[in-house]
């Protein structure tokens, strides 16, 4: 019995309450030292200050106090050099190194700016986190509302198939295109397509427009030889027909010259020669001649 089994692992040392478990040190009110906060919420008359201002590493602390009474004023308040001089008992010297101290922080702005009575004024806008702004944070887009959840026991919705894209999309063409999508449901109460489908169909419907069919040709091909059974989704159906059945590009026709006008051989009613005109009169010698020997003579 007095002997000591060495194959036993030996018994854990107790730990020092005081040094391995913080939460169980001695109560911040028992320590000699060390601020103590006593606490009250605030309901009305407070001001929000950041302790990135607060616990500032490079102001000096009437600077922080400084920027913690301009935070506090309602907008208009005069908070010029002569005016805080007066409030507190700095004087003025310290007063205006800390604003300067908070204009080289970002914490204040200050521009000189003409009235339209000539005066120039100091403006004072008082920035209560440097590097952001307000206006900034309203100008940024609003979330999108979320679509509705899907349902468990609906499939999930798939692409519309890509449609053929026209080489030219002029906008009469586009016009007519979404015409002969918005007229499909006049041929078939089951093509009523929403906006969202007739703005994807409507490149391909251009781009058969695009090969010399005109609007029934396409209206005629996405129509017929639809199945009996009710379509879920006209649009993915539309679009494979407009990829699928697209035809092809018209050859390519130059434009011709026109014939040169060959008038019949006429013989001269003064000389009897040959010459081309279209109605019976002088060849082209004896009209010179005859203009000549008519100026010769006038003259």
């Amino acid at each position: 019995m007095g002997t000591q089994n060495i194959s036993v692992r030996p018994r854990a040392l107790p730990r020092n309450d005081g040094e391995n478990h913080p939460s169980r040190r001695a109560p911040a009110h028992a320590r000699a030292g060390g601020v103590i906060h006593d606490n009250v919420r605030h309901t009305v008359r407070f001001t929000v200050v950041g302790n990135h201002l607060s616990q500032h590493a490079e102001l000096s602390l009437v600077a922080i106090g400084l920027s913690v009474h301009i935070q506090s004023l309602p907008a208009g308040e005069p908070v010029d050099i002569k005016t805080l001089a007066a409030r507190f008992p700095e004087g003025r010297t310290k007063i205006a190194g800390g604003l300067r101290e908070l204009e080289t922080h970002g914490y204040l702005r200050r521009t000189c700016e003409r009235t339209s009575g000539g005066r120039v004024v100091t403006r004072t806008v008082s920035c209560n986190y440097p590097g952001r702004s307000g206006a900034t944070d309203e100008a940024k887009p609003k979330r999108q509302p979320r679509r509705p959840a899907r349902r468990e026991d609906e499939p999930p919705r798939r692409a519309l198939p890509a449609v053929p894209q026209p080489v030219y999309p002029t906008p009469d063409l586009l016009r007519i295109a979404v015409e002969v999508l918005s007229g499909l449901r006049h041929g078939d109460p089951r093509l009523l397509l929403s906006g969202t489908d007739v703005e994807h169909l409507t490149p391909g419907v251009a781009a058969w427009l695009e090969r010399d069919l005109p609007p029934s040709a396409v209206h005629h091909a996405l129509t017929t030889g639809l199945p009996s059974e009710p379509l879920h989704r006209p649009a993915a159906l539309l679009a494979h027909r407009l990829g699928a059945q697209l035809p092809p590009m018209p050859p390519f026709r130059a434009v011709e010259p026109p014939e040169a006008v060959r008038y019949p051989l006429r013989n001269c009613q003064t000389c009897d020669r040959g010459y081309r005109g279209p109605s019976p009169s002088t060849c082209t010698g004896c009209s010179t001649t005859s203009r000549g020997g008519t100026g010769r003579a006038a003259g």
